[in-house]
């Protein structure tokens, strides 16, 4: 027999196994987390989660995917942190320290406090990344911030508004498109999709079953 926990999902108290998941504990308890969550056709980092243990005063925050339910866990999902989404175009900007200046001012408010990263929930470094995005090293910013799933948190906590994940984004695609080395092998894959070579095949691809694509994935050859 599973353990039990006692957890409170938005103030209304359920037992569930302990050895589930907040967002396994979720479904559990009868909710059906049909959008949103990348694990659940949506996209990753969507279950942002903020939690605390009774008796403890401290707010945690988490993944709803990735961390387990504690005894007597008082549990809050956030559908999703209003970030500063600036719109840009990647052909007509370049990778230069002004563009940071122009499209998120906000990073040189930065105070150093760390909040951000003491919040994230993939453990990143972000307060460095942010300094490598306000120096315009956006390769550094990319490398930093790769495993970024932009659940936002680091945001919420931010005393100067900084949306670092769409400063993290904004460095990555400035890297891809500028500074990181050409891939031959992409660009004339690429080239041979632009030119129809695969047509034949992706129609092929689209008129079969969910379980034969499965069949087929199971069944791929992989390069060792």
């Amino acid at each position: 027999m599973d353990k039990m926990v006692n957890i409170f999902l938005f103030g209304k108290k359920y037992e569930v196994p302990d050895n589930l998941t907040i967002m396994c504990a979720m479904e559990y308890a009868g909710y059906q987390l049909v959008r949103g969550c990348g694990c659940r056709n949506g996209f990753c980092g969507a279950c942002a989660t903020i939690y605390r243990i009774k008796g403890d005063r401290e707010l945690k925050v988490c993944l709803a995917c990735q961390t387990k339910v504690e005894n007597d866990m008082y549990i809050a999902t956030l559908p999703f942190f209003p970030l500063i989404k600036q719109v840009y175009d990647i052909e007509n900007i370049k990778p230069e320290q002004q563009i940071m200046m122009q499209l998120y001012p906000e990073i040189y408010a930065c105070i150093g406090c760390n909040a951000c990263t003491k919040s994230c929930t993939q453990k990143l470094n972000v307060m460095q990344y942010i300094a490598y995005a306000q120096r315009g090293d956006f390769k550094s910013c990319a490398e930093e911030s790769f495993d970024c799933v932009m659940c936002g948190v680091c945001s919420s906590r931010c005393p100067a508004g900084i949306s670092h994940p769409q400063v993290a984004m904004l460095a990555r695609r400035l890297n891809g498109k500028y500074l990181a080395p050409k891939s031959e092998h992409l660009e004339s894959r690429v080239a041979e999709i632009k030119d129809g070579t695969y047509d034949e095949l992706i129609e092929a691809l689209m008129g079969k079953t969910i379980e034969e694509m499965k069949e087929l994935y199971n069944h791929r050859d992989i390069e060792k």
